[in-house]
């Protein structure tokens, strides 16, 4: 069992190996708002505001902040329906997609909740309805021992992640997007749930509130994990492993004759020269 000081090295050793842009977010799931009594924490609901998941998580990893949330804090109420937070049925759930219009008809609707479904699986949905909000808080310098950890970056950032995650050949990490609810539900919620990593491409909420950057992408990994992916950066490979700043392959031996463009000019310098010393 890791303490919290080692979820903390772990965090800020990731953060500056991998060179990045903000810190890796802690998440705690907890069972009732009495967990927040004895935090120094900032709740929406307690300032008179109502904040989507997504943003909790910018406020945490950009700003330093530690932020509690239910139900009772979000006005994103189908993310806080899908984590399980909020008094609705399926049937309520499944009617506000249909009236939001985001899929081809109801049929279509009816196939994403199957497909949520399946990726919670019948453990996991049993177990969600245990809890009823979470803690997020910067993981280097984390208030909490988490559940799952976030992680944004870039495309080469991540795969340095995946890297070091399947470094030992195990705890792949699984890609299933359909766009919504990306960082909160696949990103904190089910890492914690299934115990295997999720991949992250931040969708219309992530996007639209909580000003994830256009290249930004994510990896939600259990927390278990973490002091092993800490340790395995950059193993991949050897001496062979791209690195950070990443090495690219930068091809020699190449010659001027590589596409007929190239070749022609070379050519007519070459029979200008010869003109030249005649």
């Amino acid at each position: 069992m890791s303490t919290l000081k080692e979820f903390q090295k772990a965090g800020q050793e990731i953060y500056d190996k991998v060179h990045l842009g903000s810190m890796p977010v802690a998440i705690k799931f907890v069972k009732n708002a009495s967990e927040f009594e004895d935090l120094k924490v900032m709740r929406p609901s307690a300032m008179g505001e109502e904040w989507a998941m997504c943003q909790g998580f910018t406020y945490a990893r950009r700003w330093g902040w530690n932020v509690a949330m239910t139900g009772e804090d979000s006005f994103c109420l189908p993310g806080a329906g899908s984590l399980g937070w909020l008094d609705i049925t399926e049937e309520e759930m499944y009617e506000s997609q249909i009236r939001q219009g985001w899929h081809k008809s109801p049929e279509a609707e009816r196939r994403i909740f199957a497909f949520g479904k399946k990726l919670t699986g019948e453990g996991g949905l049993k177990k969600k309805g245990e809890y009823k909000g979470f803690v997020v808080s910067p993981l280097p310098k984390s208030i909490i021992e988490p559940d799952t950890v976030l992680i944004y970056g870039n495309g080469e950032q991540i795969t340095h992640l995946i890297q070091a995650i399947v470094y030992d050949g195990r705890n792949f990490p699984v890609s299933g997007h359909w766009g919504f609810g990306e960082s909160c539900f696949k990103g904190g919620l089910l890492p914690f749930l299934n115990q295997i990593p999720e991949v992250v491409i931040p969708g219309t909420g992530d996007r639209a509130f909580s000003g994830v950057f256009d290249y930004e992408i994510a990896i939600g990994i259990p927390a278990s994990l973490i002091l092993e992916v800490n340790e395995n950066l950059f193993k991949t490979g050897g001496r062979l492993n791209m690195g950070m700043p990443i090495k690219t392959l930068i091809s020699r031996g190449i010659k001027a004759k590589l596409t007929p463009g190239f070749d022609y000019l070379r050519k007519t310098i070459e029979e200008r020269k010869k003109g030249q010393n005649k």
